[in-house]
């Protein structure tokens, strides 16, 4: 069963099993525009929730991506940083960023469903 939630700083996290998913969201790249490159960590990096784990710059800006779980990265999208726009055509598809093996599984019960997350980017937009 795959699990998705996201976080208030617009990261969504897809979880199967012990692995996770990591990218951010259709309006998070919206709000960016178009994403010119991407830092993401390194595989064997051991992350906390809440943590920085890379940075992605726009033409508009440049944003901290943060995890929202504790976790060890097993997995980076290399292709991704050669392809920085998958975040623009595809963020929740081949735009994401990192796989991580779960740490703490209870903090994924701490994340926003989808109805929250979308309550919470209608509260920015007005």
């Amino acid at each position: 069963m795959i699990d998705l939630k996201f976080t208030k700083s617009h990261e969504w996290i897809k979880i199967n099993g012990d692995i996770a998913e990591v990218g951010i969201t259709d309006y998070a790249q919206h709000q960016l525009g178009d994403v010119v490159f991407i830092e993401l960590p390194e595989v064997g990096d051991k992350l906390d929730q809440g943590s920085l784990f890379g940075t992605i710059e726009s033409t508009k800006s440049a944003s901290e991506l943060y995890i929202p779980l504790t976790g060890e990265v097993v997995e980076i999208n290399s292709e991704l940083i050669n392809n920085p726009h998958w975040v623009n055509e595809d963020p929740l598809g081949k735009g994401w960023m990192i796989k991580i093996k779960v740490g703490i599984m209870s903090e994924f019960d701490n994340l926003l469903d989808e109805t929250s997350y979308r309550e919470i980017v209608e509260n920015e937009n007005h």
